[in-house]
């Protein structure tokens, strides 16, 4: 093995850096983190701002608010068509090319909704967009990794998720504003100076990098995980919505019986799309349970969050979209101390005592009561949303800590579709917990008490991630933290 492949830099990288062999030049990491986080941002920001602004825009486009779904599922079609092709486009032309490429793609489809006149040109820009953010992501991750020493991963992480954290940060108060005093086309707008300097940034800063192209196409395997992912996704997203139980079973019984099929398939298939064998890596397996988890759990907190504020305390959207910014605040602060946890801890300790306190401040989240000083839920919120995006720091870190550099693409992907798989489910067990209580009680509308319930459902399974935390090998990950377990007998 090279010196290359050994410390996770991809060949030719060094020499692009103009570095000695096996080491990246100083703080350059962090630039290439900045470059890839700009298209996170763009999609973050894109997503939140979104939100605020569909009944100005359903009442614009002459159409009832709830037709305005449509948009929004068609962005989740585009994702679950081309995630899984992500990492085999990155090997075939050059991840810095295909990530240039899906940002010019999200662009694109940022001007053709701004300029959408109806809502069936609204739905096909949102798919245009979708095979942007669809292939940006996870192809980006994918060129940090390829681009990074393994000793600066988690440093580099912590910068690429740092930007993107800022954008529901200002995504609300912007969306009120722009919908407020402009049009709401700016938002759309608001994506090209951002994706732009992202393009710029990746000609000038980022090595292209590639690795082994596979000899064919997984044809097969790409239709079947798109048909597969799509039935999954849309059907939790019905399942979030009142009215529609039965096609949203439907679904999900149809995505499970075509995923049993890609199983049999990609067993057969020397290289698969989505390739199962990688769960054979112990820490890749592992990262991959505890955070989905985890992440079914951070799903459905920003459902349940205002849905409660607004429903059970009574408060506008605009204070709600407030308070609930203190999620994300904490979660930025959180970023420049990961690296000096993980070095003093290691992974599995830190896992575990942060997967503790972000359950428990979940479970908080079912005491919350209109009595409470809000000093206190915001403090609580803030907790919650450090400890948990650490969680997501050390997962997004470890999943590759023992990836070949070969299989690094297929490993992107694959980890980029169950974070958005177990991001949907969040938003499903959320709603089916809402909708239990009710119908339990006899009762045609929500309490408070429903509430507490369904945090308490939600807090429990990010709580069962503590049992796959423990697996971890205690020196796990330990070239990219720098921690040194202590062992046995030593002084």
């Amino acid at each position: 093995m090279s010196a290359d492949a050994g410390d996770g830099l991809a060949p030719g990288v060094d020499a692009v850096a103009g570095t000695p062999p096996g080491k990246a030049a100083p703080r350059r990491y962090q630039m290439i983190a900045l470059v890839v986080a700009s298209a996170l941002f763009m999609q973050q920001l894109d997503g939140t701002v979104l939100t605020i602004a569909l009944p100005t825009m359903a009442r614009d486009l002459g159409v009832p608010a709830t037709s305005l779904s449509l948009a929004l599922t068609s962005y989740l079609l585009a994702l679950a068509l081309f995630i899984p092709a992500s990492g085999t486009l990155g090997d075939r032309f050059g991840s810095r090319t295909i990530f240039c490429w899906a940002i010019v793609f999200f662009l694109l489809g940022s001007i053709a909704c701004a300029q959408a006149a109806s809502l069936p040109m609204l739905v096909a820009a949102r798919f245009a967009q979708g095979i942007g953010g669809a292939m940006m992501v996870p192809v980006g991750r994918l060129l940090l990794l390829r681009s990074v020493a393994k000793e600066d991963m988690v440093q580099a992480l912590s910068w690429l998720v740092m930007p993107a954290l800022a954008g529901p940060i200002l995504g609300l108060p912007l969306g009120g504003l722009i919908v407020t005093w402009l049009d709401w086309r700016w938002i759309f707008y608001l994506n090209l100076p951002i994706g732009l300097l992202g393009v710029a940034g990746a000609l000038m800063i980022v090595p292209e990098v590639r690795g082994d192209a596979r000899a064919r196409f997984d044809i097969p395997g790409f239709l079947l995980s798109g048909l597969t992912l799509s039935c999954l996704l849309f059907g939790f997203e019905l399942a979030s919505r009142p009215g529609t139980g039965r096609i949203a079973l439907a679904l999900l019984v149809a995505g499970a019986l075509l995923g049993i099929g890609y199983a049999r398939h990609a067993r057969r298939t020397a290289d698969p799309i989505l390739d199962p064998a990688l769960m054979r890596v112990a820490t890749f397996r592992l990262s991959v349970i505890g955070g989905s988890l985890t992440r079914i759990t951070q799903g459905a907190q920003p459902f349940l969050l205002p849905l409660m504020f607004q429903i059970g305390f009574g408060l506008s959207a605009a204070a709600t979209g407030t308070i609930t910014m203190a999620g994300a605040i904490g979660a930025l602060a959180m970023k420049a101390l990961a690296p000096r946890v993980l070095r003093r801890w290691g992974f599995r300790n830190s896992l575990i005592v942060s997967g503790l306190i972000s359950s428990a401040g979940y479970a908080t989240c079912a005491l919350f009561r209109p009595d409470w000083p809000m000093a206190a839920i915001v403090g609580v919120l803030a907790l919650s949303g450090f400890f948990t995006s650490f969680q997501f720091t050390g997962y997004n870190a470890i999943a590759y800590a023992d990836v070949d550099k070969g299989r690094m693409s297929a490993a992107t992907s694959f980890y980029a579709t169950f974070q958005q798989l177990t991001l949907s489910l969040g938003i499903c067990t959320a709603a089916a917990a809402l909708e239990l209580g009710p119908l339990l009680a006899g009762r045609a509308s929500l309490t408070l008490a429903d509430f507490s319930v369904a945090f308490m459902i939600v807090a429990s399974i990010s709580a069962c991630a503590i049992i796959w935390n423990r697996r971890f090998a205690p020196d796990a990950g330990a070239e990219m933290s720098g921690h040194q377990p202590v062992r046995e007998g030593t002084a």
